[in-house]
């Protein structure tokens, strides 16, 4: 299979022009972080960003920053940690769950459009994208949005071009917003009788005026270092004053529901980072889906797993409940009898890592309803009629 490594955008949309010509699906990529979520793509070349490197400017006084797709994202990290800033979204280091010892880069996170445990809060990739310039499967080049956020008339494509894996461009410039980092932070840590009760604890933080920024639940806090025992995590960020205030207001209101424990800044921020990577179940052998629910039918939802035999290794909850993280046994993805169950609940399952065997034949992202399955098939015609960037890689021929 070819390999193409362009260094510019010029370079990158001579690879596309003739993969249109030559009718040859490109599979693109940058380090391969994220190439096991997904379907497997049929491709008969590769396109390899990964030397379009580099930022290309940042102005912490403007709060933005502008970079090549391949840039890695520990680099952008650390030019953002050095001015006390970070990207609001966490976007997850992909390394734990996919088992692979390379970072993800910045095209690659807008592509999946990572969110992390403050997503509640702060939101998912997409809603960071002030814009970015592409080469779209037509063989051009465009280009949206700009260096600030406005109210405009018209299609937000970054919000199309986030989450679409690379199947409808190449993205060859991201400009993101970027905010201050916290001065501190804490987590509260209440041990409850069971999960449920760690659920009630979750939901009804959720309504409280603390502006509590993430909000999960762990069935056994070993699994992320913590003590044994269902456990609720509660994390507060900001200035230091606040913080501490809104930390003993919690206490007060939370008591009565079990144990408490302080977690200080620096154990904190190495738990969300933690639960942000799905390190607490990144070890289990078998399949890992990432579920999106309601936050009061998440323990139901789990619990008719379990009652139906679904050979659930590990699972914890995130975003208040609304997100559960199911680390399976070896074996079958039981992609039938999870979305079965999810099905009375609603909400989406998304099959995050499993062997290439189970992801030929198990649907990896959740079916769409008719009606949206052909709209998202009319914008892929759109951008990308041949349909030679990432072909299969959403199942959307299936």
């Amino acid at each position: 299979m070819d390999l193409y490594q362009p260094r510019n955008e010029d370079e990158v949309l001579a690879v596309v022009q003739a993969a249109m010509s030559a009718n040859t699906p490109l599979e693109i990529i940058g380090h391969g972080s994220k190439r096991g979520l997904g379907h497997a793509v049929d491709a008969g070349a590769t396109l390899d960003v990964g030397a379009l490197s580099g930022v290309i400017f940042y102005e912490p006084d403007e709060l933005v920053l502008r970079a090549r797709p391949g840039t890695s994202m520990t680099e952008i990290s650390a030019l953002l940690d050095a001015q006390g800033q970070e990207l609001a979204f966490e976007p997850m280091d992909p390394a734990p769950l996919w088992r692979g010892n390379r970072p993800g880069t910045l095209g690659g996170t807008i592509a999946v459009n990572a969110g992390g445990p403050r997503r509640i809060k702060a939101g998912a990739a997409r809603d960071h994208v002030l814009g970015f310039r592409a080469v779209s499967g037509r063989g051009d080049i465009f280009k949206s949005g700009g260096r600030v956020m406005k109210n405009v008339t018209g299609y937000d494509l970054s919000k199309l071009i986030a989450g679409s894996h690379g199947t409808l461009a190449v993205m060859t410039e991201i400009t993101l917003k970027v905010l201050p980092k916290a001065e501190t932070e804490r987590t509260l840590l209440v041990e409850a009788s069971s999960e449920a009760a760690c659920l009630k604890v979750l939901r009804e933080a959720s309504g409280l005026s603390q502006e509590v920024s993430s909000f999960a639940c762990l069935p056994d806090g070993a699994w992320a270092d913590l003590p044994p025992g269902p456990c609720a995590l509660l994390r507060l960020e900001g200035p230091e004053i606040s913080v501490a205030k809104r930390f003993e207001d919690l206490v007060a209101r939370f008591g009565p529901a079990g144990r408490l424990d302080d977690l200080g800044p620096l154990a904190s921020a190495r738990l969300w980072a933690s639960l942000r990577d799905a390190v607490p179940i990144a070890g289990v052998e078998g399949p890992v889906w990432k579920v999106s629910t309601t936050p009061s039918a998440a323990a139901a939802f789990v619990e008719a797993l379990r009652g139906a035999g679904v050979p659930l290794a590990r699972w914890y909850y995130d975003w208040a409940g609304g997100l559960v993280w199911l680390g399976l046994e070896r074996g079958d993805a039981a992609s039938a009898e999870i979305r079965r169950h999810l099905a009375g609940h609603g909400g989406h399952a998304t099959l995050m890592r499993a062997d290439d065997e189970i992801r030929a034949k198990t649907q990896v992202f959740h079916p769409q309803a008719p009606a949206l399955a052909a709209l998202s098939r009319r914008v892929k015609a759109s951008f990308d009629p041949l349909n030679i960037l990432n072909r299969g890689r959403l199942g959307l021929e299936a």
